[in-house]
């Protein structure tokens, strides 16, 4: 049976591999966290039907899980690929777990009786996790992890576990594979809001980005879905989103159009709106960029819903006495706006993930002008690299929203399946 590596395990990795699988392609998925499932995982709902993330996602991460063509190696990364398509071979280097992934049950005792908390990268930092721990409920594989860094050794973790998975040594291992093809699903990292000083991002307690206020206003979040404002943990009266940050700005180096951020800052205006139907919601941008299929609708429906959206970008955010300030001139009409809102969300942008450099030279690929990998050619191959037999997938080749990183999956599946075909 042939084999293709899957590098990325979102939902545009996913999708790839379950479409080799489908194929009768013996696939290893390659993902460097503890779970699959990429950012869509941290996600609410999705736009512009309003569908809860994970319900879209979960079953295809299950599926992923049970279907006997697929090997899922997590905490692992890309060492090296040496060879040429068709008989590519792929070193895998897997960081410890410091848990025996074949004894763990994923049943949280350990994860109880952990008396260490620390940052929840998952849920962007507004949450907490222990040092024992499975990144959300869903997670796939069901097995936890253990933060060996911030693990103080107190050892209730080996003592409530039943089935002696806990380990307290663990190592890297290095495995090789032979594939004939290899697609590249990495996705994508949102831009450090730090960088817009104005914004005053963490030094303004109640400004946060629209990944943190994802986590905020999901069921699993930190905060069970409620909002709040983190300076009290009081509920905001009033909410302003601040578009394009770290997008169409080459002050940061961001020339480019996210995509994405339009529509997300609509869908979580929108759920506020829903449960809140008083409260003030204001979204400040640049331009409205809803080019997808129904998206134009999404954005006349946020409008009927109390949404005001006013096109000017706030100089800044000034934080005094408790409160805070946006001013923006309209430039529909010419007037200059003032807006005190309790909670700033700012809209950020999507850039290459962290090491793409490094996983460009690795696979011998090039990256276009704005990071992200390069397609051969964007209009006629827009999957295919200038290697023969890698080919990229999602957001890892330019932002791009759910339903394109899914069709783009597919597309470069269907790639890596023809070099299998021709290798055997």
């Amino acid at each position: 049976m042939a084999e293709i590596a899957v590098i990325g395990a979102g939902v545009a990795g996913i999708q790839a591999a379950l479409d080799l699988a489908d194929h009768n392609i013996r696939v290893h998925l390659i993902e460097r966290e503890p779970t699959i499932g990429g950012h869509m995982a941290q996600l609410d709902k999705t736009f512009p039907t309003n569908d809860c993330s994970m319900c879209i996602l979960s079953p295809k991460m299950v599926d992923v899980a049970r279907h006997p063509n697929i090997t899922i190696h997590t905490c692992a990364e890309v060492e090296s690929v040496v060879g040429e398509v068709g008989r590519f071979t792929v070193t895998i280097r897997k960081h410890p777990r410091y848990v025996d992934e074949a004894e763990c049950n994923g049943c949280g005792d350990c994860v109880r009786v952990c008396p260490v908390e620390v940052y929840n990268r998952f849920d962007a930092g507004i949450g907490v996790r222990k040092a024992i721990y499975k990144p959300h409920p869903q997670a796939v594989p069901d097995i936890v992890i253990k933060d060996n860094e911030h693990c103080i050794e107190c050892g209730l973790c080996y003592d409530v576990c039943g089935r002696e998975a806990v380990l307290r040594e663990d190592t890297e291992k290095t495995i090789e594979i032979g594939v004939a093809s290899i697609v590249v699903a990495t996705g994508y990292a949102t831009f450090d809001a730090r960088k817009k000083e104005q914004l005053r991002y963490l030094s303004g307690p109640d400004v946060i980005t629209s990944l943190e206020f994802e986590r905020m206003i999901n069921a699993s979040g930190p905060t069970g879905g409620k909002l709040k404002k983190l300076s009290d943990g009081t509920a905001p009266g009033s909410i302003a989103f601040v578009q394009c940050v770290g997008s169409r700005d080459i002050s940061v180096d961001r020339p480019y159009c996210s995509g994405v951020c339009c529509m997300y800052a609509m869908k979580n205006a929108m759920l506020v709106k829903e449960k809140h139907p008083a409260m003030d919601v204001r979204i400040f941008y640049n331009d409205i960029r809803a080019y997808g299929k129904g998206y134009e609708e999404y954005y006349n429906r946020a409008q009927q819903m109390g949404i005001l959206f006013v096109r000017g970008f706030p100089g800044e955010v000034v934080v005094g006495d408790g409160n805070m300030l946006l001013q923006a001139e309209n430039t529909e009409t010419g007037e200059v706006e003032r807006f005190s809102p309790d909670l700033v969300v700012l809209s950020v942008g999507i850039e290459p993930a962290a090491g793409a450099d490094e996983i460009a030279e690795k696979l011998g690929i090039s990256r276009a002008e704005t990071g992200f990998f390069a397609a051969e050619d964007e209009k006629t191959a827009p999957v295919r690299t200038i290697r023969p037999g890698i080919y990229i997938a999602g957001t890892a080749a330019a932002p791009r929203d759910i339903p394109d990183s899914v069709a783009m999956g597919g597309a470069a599946a269907m790639r890596a399946y023809l070099d299998a075909l021709r290798a055997d």
